[in-house]
């Protein structure tokens, strides 16, 4: 709960004072002074052995941007603790899986669009239940913090939330985020194409297993080329189109769409099979017939 600008009350994290104060109160020796590690620093770092465990909550190794390393991390992890809903990648590599509340069970906050919270309560309550509900992820980490005698001291979302408002809004300059190298664009070439495509709402994600009624409501997964690049492969609205990447291929019905020329884009974990491409790499396009032909 360390913020690297502002401390409790409002106070500059650049105020001596304020800092040795706030240390004392979190019961460590002082606060961090630079940003700790990101989801892909993370996994990172536990497949080089430099972490010793891991907890992942609600997380499915295909949700993340290398999804093979993903795994990697989770197999060489020297200990990994899962908080899910339902049985997943991460749950079979798991030392220990705590079962946890589903959204429409335990309150929260949600941030809008012009990233303001939207507090809300559980649209369940424990009265209205047959059967006791699992703990919110918060209360497991409160636990697990109790058993490792650290004082944690967020035992509800009450308190997350008084914790979180005193922070303050942070309105004095911030530090510089890490910088990514920037990398040659792809130039794809005959018969290839630059892969984009994103989650959608409802998609084969594990929330939606054994829900057919609202599995039913999935928009249908399409694939979507520029005319000028459809017309390159002789493709039409309606036609079979395979996307062949390192993995595999995916085969769906082609969209023709107003978007840029050597694009294809494609609904992720939205159709059986993957071309193991992550968007922004060149990926092999062609008439479904076509592609059948090649491989035989």
């Amino acid at each position: 709960m360390c913020s690297p600008h502002l401390l409790p009350g409002g106070r500059p994290a650049t105020d001596p004072r304020a800092r040795e104060e706030t240390a004392a109160a979190w019961g460590v020796a002082e606060l961090p002074h630079r940003y700790g590690r990101d989801t892909g620093q993370m996994l990172r770092a536990a497949v080089a052995g430099e972490l010793g465990a891991l907890v992942v909550a609600g997380v499915e190794a295909g949700d993340l941007p290398d999804p093979a390393g993903a795994r990697e991390a989770l197999d060489k992890v020297g200990f990994l603790v899962s908080f899910e809903l339902r049985p997943s990648e991460v749950t079979d590599r798991a030392d220990v899986v705590f079962p946890v509340a589903a959204v429409a069970e335990k309150p929260g906050t949600f941030l809008n669009w012009e990233g303001r919270p939207r507090l809300f309560e559980a649209a369940l309550k424990p009265e209205q239940m047959t059967t006791r509900l699992a703990p919110t992820d918060a209360r497991v980490l409160h636990m697990l913090a109790d058993e490792m005698d650290v004082a944690f001291g967020l035992p509800d979302i009450a308190a997350v939330r008084r914790e979180i408002d005193a922070l303050g809004a942070w309105t004095g300059p911030r530090a510089t985020p890490p910088f990514e190298p920037s990398a040659p664009l792809p130039r794809p070439g005959e018969g290839e194409a630059v892969l984009a495509g994103h989650r959608m709402l409802l998609d084969l994600g594990l929330l939606q297993e054994g829900d057919e009624a609202l599995a039913g409501t999935r928009h249908a997964a399409l694939a979507r080329l520029s005319p000028a690049t459809a017309a390159e492969l002789s493709l039409a609205d309606g036609d079979a189109l395979t996307v062949t990447g390192p993995a595999g291929g995916v085969t769906l019905p082609l969209r023709v769409t107003p978007m840029p020329d050597r694009v294809v884009w494609i609904p992720l974990n939205s159709s059986p099979g993957t071309t193991g491409a992550a968007p922004g790499s060149p990926v092999r396009v062609a008439r479904a017939t076509d592609t059948a032909e090649a491989t035989r």
